[in-house]
């Protein structure tokens, strides 16, 4: 849709000029000396409006930073395209026009343009109440826009789901796997399964690009499951969640069960988390519970959990060392020993053609899995007797932290959650937030509570775009002075820019469509698409005064003139996004675009003349310009169109 639009504003150049009488190449050529260099700036301007995408330093910029690349190329090369390559194939292909006119406004002394004329004369007339109404507007826009649902990155539509299985921390491989097999019968009787993968004791290979990889632990089992349809896709994901939070009221959750669709964009987990910092790994179950109870409290939370998991049954075998050197038997002699017993040694290694297996010994089950018969093993010391282990040990059992995180060198404890509904994470983590602020407040010193999830993931993209940001509008306003030479119509080109939120607003609401960072980028590259029809408007008012045209005729002319052009670009760009509307990923951005840029349109029409004549300083008269005066003045090449004629 981009590509197109300086070539769209090259040929209308070149058809008006052929229907004033002038001959083809003169006609081609007059788009290189009226319009090549305000397309020009408008097309980098356009691109730069991708810049802070492009520059974005992020995991979230990474699945993004190829739009500036692709899009800015392809208007650069646009642009050489419409000045060079357009016209000489307007020169051969384009036909004669029927009639020639009189006169070159006779080319806009048609019924739709003597509309269009009377209506832009008006807004300049009526210019203050034209400005009210848009700002108005703007203002109302920018409320609906903070109501707008908040999303980070949609759901995939791939058919794939992924199922973690996780037991209790401590829990076998054996029982893991005797877990997988139970869950393995109940997704082969599902409707719908194309296949499926279980992964032991770790997640599933890096398959898609947002995969979030699991460190291995014997208590965790990870499925990969493809169904053929979206509907069984849901379905599944409903039975599993059933079972799930069935369990979780039972109170008897010995596995946990998460099923998830994939994730498009940077891989957040849980949408809801708390990050619970401090030095005290016990002081830290303490506040994690009652984290865990703010987000219990709102119906729409499910699966709540932390990453810590339960404690782990452990036992310590404190040794007396006065007794172990008397039998001249050392700590490590006590190490060695166990380690053989209940993990295993490695003795020698069997070959089979190119591998080799290691040989492990170690303790039959019934040994070295009963704990009471701990105490009895028999421990050789310096003497050559045997002593029991229990002689020189004294043997305890309890709990203890099966595995601690820590973040910038500090224990941390995530609390997490996801949604039972289609709330978006948003939205629910605000509404857990002040309970959760309440908590923190009452903190000891050395401890903080951070929010992290979906909204964290969101913050750190938007940082990443907003450094970007001084560099476009650096960029912008230089290629704007370079075109227009003046700071005041820079400063109106810029004010057009926020104004196409009014059309993103009204095109996300409509389409129910929620506002996250892809939306944003629409948003973003919406700003440098307006400017650039208002680089062209603005600078065609600008010749025309030059010239001395009056400041009414100027202003309402030049907008009458550049409408084709602004329109057809605008519907090129609208009508190219339809089919990204229809996309999970970019379809938020498609829309934002479309109903930014149709709202754009208008007031670059309407607006822009009306706040020109308001802030250019002009002496504008409200008698000269009207619907039935269209010949009031003469436009640039009428004496030559008049000659030929």
């Amino acid at each position: 849709g981009l590509l197109v639009d300086d070539a769209i504003i090259a040929v209308e150049m070149m058809v008006v000029k052929l229907e004033q009488g002038w001959d083809r190449v003169r006609a081609g050529s007059y788009a290189w000396t009226s319009t090549a260099f305000p397309m020009l700036t408008g097309t980098l301007v356009t691109a730069a409006g991708y810049m802070p995408v492009g520059l974005a330093q992020s995991s979230t910029g990474e699945y993004t930073q190829d739009i500036f690349r692709v899009v800015g190329l392809a208007l650069i090369i646009s642009w050489f395209v419409a000045v060079l390559f357009v016209p000489y194939l307007g020169v051969k292909l384009l036909p004669r026009p029927h009639h020639l006119v009189r006169d070159a406004n006779d080319v806009y002394d048609t019924k739709t343009y003597r509309r269009l004329r009377h209506a832009v004369a008006w807004c300049v007339t009526h210019r203050r109440i034209v400005i009210a109404i848009t700002v108005a507007t703007f203002l109302a826009s920018l409320g609906g826009f903070a109501a707008l649902p908040q999303q980070f990155f949609p759901s995939s539509d791939r058919l794939e789901v992924v199922i973690d299985l996780r037991l209790p921390e401590g829990g076998s491989w054996r029982a893991t796997n005797a877990a997988v097999q139970e869950m393995e019968k109940v997704i082969a009787a599902q409707p719908g399964i194309v296949n499926s993968a279980a992964y032991i004791g770790i997640g599933a290979p890096r398959f898609f690009l947002a995969s979030n990889p699991e460190l291995d632990t014997p208590n965790f089992a990870q499925f990969v499951v493809n169904t053929d349809t979206i509907a069984h896709r849901e379905a599944l994901v409903a039975l599993f969640e059933r079972m799930a939070d069935d369990a979780a009221k039972s109170g008897t959750a010995d596995i946990r069960l998460r099923p998830a669709r994939l994730e498009l964009g940077p891989p957040v987990g849980y949408p809801v988390q708390f990050r619970i910092l401090g030095p005290d790994p016990t002081q830290l179950r303490a506040i994690a519970e009652k984290v865990r109870a703010a987000m219990r409290a709102d119906p729409r939370m499910r699966n709540i959990n932390d990453s810590w998991g339960n404690p782990a049954p452990r036992v310590t075998i404190a040794i007396d060392q006065d007794k172990a050197r008397i039998l001249g038997v050392s700590s490590q002699d006590v190490a060695n020993l166990l380690q053989t017993l209940m993990q295993g040694a490695t003795v020698t290694a069997y070959r089979e053609r190119n591998d080799l297996i290691p040989v492990v010994i170690r303790a039959i089950d019934s040994e070295r899995l009963d704990l009471d018969a701990l105490a009895d093993i028999a421990l050789p010391s310096a003497s050559g007797h045997a002593v029991p282990l229990g002689q020189i040990a004294r043997i305890t059992s309890g709990l203890e932290e099966p595995i601690i995180y820590r973040r910038a060198r500090l224990p941390v404890i995530n609390v997490r959650g996801d949604i039972a509904d289609a709330t978006q994470p948003a939205v629910v983590t605000a509404a857990i937030q002040s309970a959760v602020d309440a908590i923190a407040a009452s903190l000891p010193p050395g401890y903080r509570i951070e929010t992290g999830g979906a909204v964290e993931e969101s913050a750190k993209g938007q940082a990443s775009v907003n450094a970007g940001m001084p560099l476009m509008v650096l960029t912008m306003v230089a290629l704007l002075m370079l075109q227009l030479q003046s700071f005041g119509r820079v400063a109106l080109v810029i004010a057009t820019a926020p104004l196409g939120l009014i059309g993103v607003t009204g095109a996300l609401m409509v389409s129910g469509r929620p506002f996250g960072f892809v939306a944003m980028l629409g948003i973003i590259a919406l700003a440098g698409i307006i400017m650039r029809n208002s680089v062209i408007l603005v600078d065609q008012i600008r010749q025309d005064l030059e010239l001395g045209v009056a400041p009414m005729d100027a202003i309402v002319n030049a907008a009458v003139r550049r409408s084709r052009p602004i329109t057809l670009t605008a519907a090129a760009a609208i009508l190219a996004l339809v089919p990204l509307a229809l996309s999970v990923f970019w379809g938020p951005m498609a829309i934002a675009i479309m109903g930014g840029l149709l709202v754009a349109t208008i007031l670059t029409l309407f607006f822009l003349p009306a706040l020109y004549a308001a802030t250019g300083g002009l002496n504008v008269a409200p008698a000269r310009t009207t619907a039935t005066t269209p010949r009031a003045t003469a436009l640039p090449g009428a004496p030559e169109a008049a000659h030929r004629a």
